[in-house]
């Protein structure tokens, strides 16, 4: 897990335990150099991500882009770009 703290430019990575698809966008961002803060999902939290529209986890909300959801690398290599990482 990368924590660099809490700000306005801080991509939140909504996750599980044991979420395959969260470690590998986990292992995404760190080989493109961006810090992220993983937020575990309670059930509660779950339900507002399905009133979201949000099927699966992880769901990753990042400045400068529409969150979205599950392992989605050409959004990580987006969001590298926009984030000036270029890996």
């Amino acid at each position: 897990m990368n924590n660099n703290g809490s700000s306005a430019g801080q991509v939140t990575v909504f996750s599980r335990e044991g979420c395959v698809q969260c470690n590998a966008t986990y292992r995404a961002f760190e080989a493109k150099g961006i810090a992220y803060e993983v937020l575990t999902v309670t059930e509660a939290v779950a339900d507002d991500l399905r009133e979201l529209r949000f099927q699966q986890l992880p769901v990753v909300k990042a400045p400068g882009m529409k969150s979205w959801s599950g392992f989605r690398p050409e959004k990580v290599d987006k969001l590298a770009a926009i984030l000036g990482n270029t890996r």
